[in-house]
């Protein structure tokens, strides 16, 4: 397919997306299923378009006087097809699959640059409904904050200290340009495809296969050495989801101890056990998931609760950027309930002397220090630990400044951090 036809298509596409509400992997399904004749070229191409015009959405819009799906697709066309603003206007000739000729408005809207005036909500390309959190947030730089989760993100790996090391997993990337990141020292990095590049298929290599390495966000991977799990101790992963923090605990504890790993949703635990056996891990038992009651005989047993909270998943916007737009008010009141209810089982869980950890992947306040200021109010008996002398105890050197300037919880984010959005409070249960 010429450039053309691949930004007619991404038009097509965009507009199944926004005017019919599907999400982004679907409405991509659908249009390849009907298009045949499209290559995996194409459709990968398309696909880039399509997800750089989602992240871009309020800014492209702005530049090109028009939010309709065709204006989002011109204006996303530059970087991610890697054309000039000519080579896109002489691809919509109204040549058959491609778009029809160029308006002037089009014309000038390619080469415009975005005003110094527009809202935050619009240079940070976020729903206009958040900007009152995101600046409460991080004040003056909520647009800066954002506007980093409109950006392309990398693939962070974590090396599994069980069967491999860091240096070993780097070379058998090196191809794809890996690299080490700055701050966990396991981590391995992936750089973001630029114009027309994609992504490459990591969980396809053989390392991975062997059990080398786990696809894991630096940020998470953060969260689950902060949390401080160790040899030979009792460990609670409440909302353990396809376990990708469990095998980071397991790897900190040696394959000692014991972990407990549920959900509430067993579908998301299935993914687990073949995880498990990949990486080599032996010290986690996998609970049924949503079987509360199970759980909760085990008793305040833990010294370690982990809180992976279901969130907005504001954080990952750079991953998901269709999830965004399709957030809402009343999504945002659930998942706060949802978050009341795990920190009230985590809290049951933990014994006199152990540590809660509560993580999300947002950058909401209501989702974040709202909620811990809340949980300590209603439990005096637990109280907050300052992370940085556990950033240099798990971590390793000084820690980062938290980008909402806190510093007794960790606001991880991509602008300030380059990791994808991360809230980390850690919480310790006085002895009785």
């Amino acid at each position: 397919m010429r450039a053309g036809a691949r930004i007619a298509a991404a038009a097509e596409v965009l507009d199944d997306i926004l005017n019919r509400h599907r999400p982004a992997s679907m409405a991509l399904a659908n249009w390849g299923r009907a298009h045949r004749f499209a290559g995996s070229g194409d459709r990968a191409a398309i696909g880039t378009l399509v997800f750089d015009a989602l992240r871009r959405r309020h800014s492209i819009a702005a530049r090109m006087g028009s939010d309709a799906p065709r204006a989002l697709a011109l204006g996303a066309a530059s970087r991610a097809l890697g054309l000039s603003a000519e080579e896109i206007a002489a691809t919509a000739d109204g040549s058959e699959h491609a778009l029809t000729p160029l308006s002037d408005g089009e014309v000038k809207g390619l080469t415009a640059e975005l005003p110094a005036d527009v809202p935050a909500y619009v240079a940070g390309d976020f729903p206009e409904w958040l900007q009152p959190s995101l600046e409460r947030a991080f004040g003056e730089r909520a647009a800066e904050e954002a506007a980093a989760q409109a950006a392309r993100a990398p693939i962070d790996l974590r090396a599994n200290m069980l069967k491999a090391t860091p240096d070993k997993v780097l070379k058998a990337l090196s191809r794809y340009n890996a690299e080490a990141t700055p701050y966990a020292a396991n981590c391995v990095r992936v750089p973001a495809p630029e114009g027309a590049g994609k992504a490459p298929h990591l969980e396809a290599e053989t390392a991975h296969g062997k059990g080398w390495f786990e696809v894991q966000d630096e940020g998470s991977q953060i969260a689950a050495l902060l949390a401080g799990a160790g040899p030979r101790m009792q460990v609670l992963d409440l909302c353990a989801g396809a376990g990708g923090k469990t095998l980071a605990l397991a790897a900190g504890m040696q394959n000692t101890g014991q972990i407990y790993a549920y959900d509430a949703d067993k579908k998301q635990l299935r993914p687990i056990f073949e995880r498990l056996k990949r990486a080599g891990v032996r010290n986690v038992q996998v609970m049924d998931g949503g079987e509360e009651d199970a759980l909760k005989a085990l008793g305040p047993r833990f010294d370690l609760v982990l809180v992976d909270a279901p969130c907005t998943g504001s954080g990952t916007w750079r991953r998901k950027p269709d999830a965004k737009w399709r957030l809402k008010p009343a999504n945002l009141e659930e998942r706060i309930k949802d978050q009341v209810a795990v920190l009230e089982l985590g809290a049951e869980m933990t014994k006199p002397g152990g540590a809660l950890v509560y993580v999300t992947c947002s950058m909401l306040p209501e989702e974040n220090r709202d909620q811990v200021a809340a949980f300590i109010e209603r439990h005096p008996d637990f109280a907050l630990e300052p992370f940085a002398p556990v950033w240099e105890k798990q971590v390793g050197g000084a820690a980062p400044a938290s980008a909402d300037g806190h510093t007794d919880t960790l606001q991880l984010t991509p602008a300030s951090h380059g990791t994808d959005g991360f809230f980390i409070a850690l919480m310790r249960r006085h002895k009785q």
